[in-house]
């Protein structure tokens, strides 16, 4: 062969094998990928994105993601909230592979890493980063992570605490749905109140995420997510194995461990528990005793295919003294930490399984579902109005019920890339929740030995069953979504008191339409309105009962919200809204007939502001004010005020995390004067006060202290207008009845991690 024709065909040659790799380069492909942390457990709800363009995708249950039209020479950027940022360079055929693993390193959460666009509004980051920067201690500090909820106390540290947001005195839970992985806390026709929710089977060790929805805009939720909603998730792994030990002030004493069962790329497992007793403030010792126990196990069965089994259980009892009145202690016949009738109290259980599957069934859709068994004991000994009704044997009620609870829920996703700027995604769901509720009854007792009558007792199913549809369409900056979701309750309750058998039903259903438009106007500054309908449901027992048959079992409430999300600084993050929520009726307490009972239509609007700052990375300032004006749209002004709705509210901290182990924060909550009546004659005094907290860890030691109320302020935690009598009055008084809220304590914590 002659030098130029071999010379003419390498080149040629040369020129093939270019063009080859030209076509290779510029041909797109999609990447199957799995993001993961530093144990190989998938990251749930990271953003995947393409640098230079507008496109992302979020990783599923599983860590999985699916990012589309990606070229080799690309690079693609992953961000989790609590993980370092990375950047991948997409510079061989392997990234093309199903199942690419993408491991990121945990970093100290900082509020720089908080992004504000996306396909949802990022308000629960702030709660998230608390939850991280220094974890809670209670059940209660759990609830309070929630900007804007506000938590109250009144029963010896054993009953559900009284709840407030956005304008409402929740009471135990009748506007607010807690759940935790999915399980709703809420107790439906419950024996003490509507939507009772108990969270202190919670461990707060073993909880990892905070998502909440202020407003009835979840399409998850349905009955009793009015005001807002919150679910809880635990951990799927124990970074460590601890135990620790707290003793305080008025015997307080606590003990906690978790141990790591099982630890390996595909399963994990662990186990915690903790016992606490205490005899509390109060003049009369509370003799408050809970226990705790906890277990998960999580599995990766395939890579396609994850589970997770939880149980737990816990019991707790308790005395309480219970609300007592103003009168009482300005003539000296108390101390505020007295009691009028100090047998007052009760004890409760609760036994949960939890299991939950997450099937990735292609590409771009998936499956999860959650099931539940619950079982639950309740026994509580109150007394409102002292000698009101009974002269001579007093008025004290004891409430009861045993029930059990199963429930339910499936979920498909699917997301469709319309194009590099378009992304469609649907989700459809549906399931049930069936309550058992055994016994439930009323009884008038004296020093809880002596029953004097039996008021109510029955027995009451109540069945929940739903279905949701929602889509979900992203273009550039825009996110526009719609859902529908749809109820029905049956209602049925058997009066074992009727002297035959006619036991009482009712079945309703509810339409709950929810829309919702994002726009990112910038990287920075995110914009949203929202609209929505939900519901709370009525008690069985006022329902069916024979003067209230045409009550409405499902009253709806509407609400809107016109928000902002703004990051001012890469360190200050700015959060606020204007919110409208018609409520078709109210719900009150009758404490002597121990019922809830529905009044007229109520509105309420107001606004909430967060400010978030983190001037440094040892510094982090946070901030929450919230204004409500809640009124009774059919009653005359000035006669329209809704007894106990919370007007101002504020909390936020200082906190302070240094290199060489010191940490310590100081924390504020204040709620205003708000009326204790419909027409504002009388007040529910407000209050300010200061917690604290200074800590050191040294290698696998930490050492805390916690001091509540710093500067010793009187404050009364919880407050009724009630009508009652004491035992050497002869005419009833009504005024301001309250729980005193913790006088000065402080306890020491020490905990070991191994």
């Amino acid at each position: 062969m002659k030098k130029t024709d071999f010379t003419m065909l390498t080149r040629k040659y040369l020129m093939l094998l270019s063009g080859l790799l030209f076509l290779s380069n510029s041909f797109a492909h999609s990447i199957n990928g799995i993001v993961v942390d530093q144990e190989s457990q998938g990251i749930q709800n990271a953003r995947v994105s393409l640098n230079g363009s507008a496109k992302y995708s979020m990783t599923n249950g599983l860590g999985e993601f699916v990012l589309t039209d990606v070229h080799l020479g690309d690079s693609i950027r992953i961000e989790s909230q609590g993980y370092q940022k990375q950047i991948f360079l997409i510079d061989n055929e392997s990234y093309f592979e199903k199942h690419v693993l993408f491991r990121l390193i945990e970093n100290a959460t900082e509020l720089s890493e908080v992004k504000v666009t996306g396909n949802r509004t990022q308000l629960t980051q702030t709660a998230n980063i608390n939850l991280t920067l220094q974890p809670v201690r209670s059940a209660q500090e759990l609830l309070t992570l929630v900007p804007g909820l506000f938590v109250a106390q009144h029963a010896g540290g054993g009953k559900a605490e009284q709840l407030f947001l956005r304008g409402f005195d929740i009471d135990h839970g009748t506007d607010v749905a807690l759940s935790l992985d999915g399980m709703p806390v809420n107790m439906v026709s419950h024996a003490h109140g509507q939507g009772y929710a108990d969270f202190h089977f919670v461990m707060p060790e073993v909880v990892d995420k905070i998502h909440f929805e202020k407003g009835p805009y979840d399409i998850t939720k349905g009955d009793l997510a009015t005001a807002g909603s919150v679910d809880f998730q635990t951990r799927e792994q124990l970074s460590k194995s601890f135990v620790s030990g707290e003793y305080g002030m008025f015997d307080h004493k606590k003990i906690t461990a978790g141990v790591k069962i099982l630890e390996n790329q595909r399963n994990n497992a662990y186990f915690a528990a903790d016992y606490f007793q205490t005899d509390n403030y109060f003049e009369s010792p509370q003799d408050f005793r809970r226990i705790n126990f906890y277990g998960k196990y999580t599995g990766a069965i395939s890579p396609n295919f994850k589970i997770t089994l939880s149980a737990s259980t816990f019991q707790s009892s308790w005395n309480a003294s219970g609300q007592i009145p103003e009168r009482a202690v300005a003539n000296g016949m108390i101390s505020r930490f007295g009691a009028i009738d100090n047998t007052e109290g009760g004890k409760t259980s609760r036994s949960n399984v939890q299991l939950g599957v997450i099937q990735k069934l292609n590409a771009s859709s998936t499956l999860k579902s959650d099931f539940f068994v619950s079982m639950y004991d309740f026994s509580l000994f109150s007394n409102f109005t002292f000698f009101l009704e009974d002269s001579v044997n007093g008025d004290q009620i004891h409430q009861y019920e045993s029930r059990k609870i199963y429930g339910g829920k499936s979920e498909y996703k699917k997301t469709f890339a319309v194009n590099e700027r378009t992304i469609f995604s649907f989700a459809g769901g549906g399931g049930f929740r069936y309550d058992d509720i055994n016994n439930i009854g009323l009884a008038q007792t004296t020093g809880r030995t002596q029953l004097r009558n039996l008021v109510q007792l029955g027995n009451i199913n109540e069945t929940n069953l739903f279905g949701y549809v929602s889509g979900k369409l992203e273009i550039n900056r825009f996110v526009l979504s719609a859902a529908l979701r749809g109820d029905n309750v049956t209602f049925y309750y058997n009066n074992l008191k009727d002297s035959v058998y006619q036991p009482k039903s009712l079945s309703q259903a509810v339409l709950l339409p929810k829309v919702s438009l994002l726009y990112n106007v910038t990287d920075d500054v995110q914009l949203y309105l929202k609209s929505g309908i939900g519901y709370h449901s009525n008690d069985a027992r006022v329902l069916l009962s024979s003067d209230n048959l045409n009550k409405k079992a499902l009253p709806l409430a509407l609400g809107t919200d016109l928000g902002t999300t703004w990051k001012i600084t890469k360190n200050l993050l700015f959060n606020g809204v204007l919110w409208y929520l018609l409520s078709e009726q109210e719900f009150v307490y009758v404490g002597d007939a121990g019922v809830v009972e529905p009044s007229g239509r109520s509105q309420r609007l107001g606004f909430d502001a967060g400010l978030t700052f983190q001037p440094t990375k040892w510094l982090f300032l946070y901030s929450n004010l919230n204004y409500s004006h809640a009124r009774a749209v059919s009653e005359p002004k000035g006669q329209n005020y809704i007894p106990l709705a919370p007007v101002f509210t504020s909390d936020g901290k200082v906190q302070f995390n240094f290199k060489k182990g010191i940490f310590a924060t100081l924390s504020y909550r204040y709620m205003g004067d708000r009326a204790a009546n419909e027409d504002r004659s009388v007040l529910a005094k407000g209050y300010f006060v200061n917690d604290f907290t200074l800590g050191y860890q040294h290698k696998s030691v930490v050492i805390t202290g916690i001091v509540n109320n710093l500067f010793n302020v009187n404050w009364n935690e919880t407050q009724f207008l009630t009508e009652s009598r004491l035992k050497d009055e002869s005419q009833p008084v009504s005024e301001i009845h309250f729980t005193p809220g913790t006088p000065f304590s402080a306890r020491l914590q020490v905990k070991f991690m191994f």
